[in-house]
């Protein structure tokens, strides 16, 4: 499926549940009609259907043999009838906030600056070349790397836009957004499926560690990030391990009163690792789903604080041997390479598994996200859209790419439905 494609069945909020049931339906009762012997079509009453096929069972033992086989197909498709009919009325409807255009349009005004930046002279350079040569590519680069999408994904993105322009014969810049937003997803998901997941534990305590450095919206997103695990109808425990900044222990606990969950807390200057001790027999004893841990993040003290983090991590897996389940790291999108910098740095001191990028919404060189993916290889599990609660989105790579293009590729979706 194409890329533009997926994008509109991701604005129209994916397809019907009840349709693909009629789909199957249908499909079922022409297999049906195939065979010599009559069969009563679906449509008929239920009664009369099983009715009918119980006379047609007594003609004979050839007969009789076709018409039991058949008995049987309809007593399997009966209950799908009914499926069909009764299905679309319990249908549970998305979370208001949460819908599929909703998020789509985060996204898209969330990567407003970006979009009016990096796309529109995008638009300049497709406006001005009207063929596709060696200068347009030379050219594309240039704004791929004012975008902060590193030079390492420019190179393996022109590489690519190059072959398929020779593998197709593609003569003008007509399209060829669609075709830079498909390999812009293509280099994102690097051929791995579900990698923005969160690796929640059902029926078992879920531990997630938040690292980064000072003033990223670390904080701000926990609460956040608790906020969207209580609204899923989760227990959720926060744990303020940042114990040497000054406020950030008070800070938490607002967003705990906010959120309307419990912080677990000792005061300023306490051993970071008691307070994750504290914390996991809490969650324990209070039967929580979801703990997460807020820590230091003073990058000038380096070795001190990777031992810190450390021994925060040594101390949760002896309580609890699979944890910390999830580790984020949380960058400021609006840093640039600096937050490239930093991924490296937390990567090579604790095993970060994702990554959350706040104040996505602030940029105008949102391409950041692709250099951190593309040279860390560490997927981009939330971004920041905005200051509401429910601006912390999970990340979308094909809405991500769809908010960069929005309006040349709206354009494209709107001629593709006629």
């Amino acid at each position: 499926m194409s890329f533009l494609k997926r994008m509109k069945e991701k604005l129209m909020g994916g397809p019907k549940p009840e349709q693909e049931e009629v789909e199957k339906v249908e499909g079922q009762k022409e297999s049906l009609e195939e065979i010599e012997v009559e069969v009563p079509t679906i449509e008929s009453p239920i009664e009369e259907v099983v009715h009918e096929t119980s006379q047609e069972a007594q003609l004979g033992t050839t007969t009789e043999a076709i018409k039991l086989d058949q008995h049987e197909v309809l007593e399997e498709t009966l209950p799908e009838v009914e499926e069909v009919q009764v299905e679309p009325e319990k249908a549970e409807k998305p979370k208001r906030g949460f819908s599929a255009f909703s998020i789509t349009e985060k996204f898209k005004s969330g990567l407003a600056k970006t979009r009016n930046s990096f796309t529109s002279k995008v638009n300049d350079l497709v406006a001005r070349y009207r063929h596709v040569d060696e200068e347009f590519f030379e050219e594309l680069e240039d704004l791929l790397l004012q975008a902060d999408v590193g030079i390492e994904t420019v190179m393996e993105l022109t590489e690519k836009l190059r072959f398929e322009v020779q593998r197709k014969n593609i003569k003008d810049t007509e399209g060829i957004q669609t075709l830079i937003s498909e390999k812009l997803v293509e280099i994102y998901e690097q051929g791995e499926a579900d990698i923005t997941e969160i690796n929640i534990q059902e029926g078992e305590l879920t531990v997630i560690l938040f690292v980064g450095v000072n003033g990223v919206g670390k904080t701000t997103t926990i609460g956040k990030l608790a906020h969207r695990f209580k609204q899923q109808g989760k227990n959720v425990l926060l744990a303020a391990g940042d114990t040497f900044r000054a406020g950030a222990i008070d800070q938490l606990q607002v967003w705990g009163d906010r959120v309307g969950v419990e912080v677990i807390k000792q005061s300023e200057g306490s051993d970071p690792a008691a307070v994750m001790y504290d914390a996991i027999r809490a969650a324990k004893n209070r039967n929580a789903d979801i703990l997460i841990c807020d820590t230091a993040g003073r990058l000038q003290n380096k070795v001190n604080l990777m031992n810190e983090l450390e021994k925060i991590h040594r101390v949760i897996s002896r309580e609890i041997p699979s944890a910390p389940h999830e580790v984020l790291l949380a960058l400021d999108a609006t840093t640039g390479q600096n937050a490239l910098q930093q991924a490296q740095i937390f990567k090579e001191a604790t095993n970060v598994t994702g990554i959350v990028l706040t104040k996505l919404d602030g940029t105008a060189k949102g391409g950041i996200v692709l250099a951190i993916r593309n040279k860390l290889h560490i997927p981009v599990k939330f971004v920041g859209l905005g200051e509401q609660m429910d601006d912390l989105q999970p990340f979308d790579s094909e809405r991500y790419v769809y908010g960069l293009f929005a309006d040349a590729l709206d354009e494209q979706l709107s001629n593709s439905k006629d």
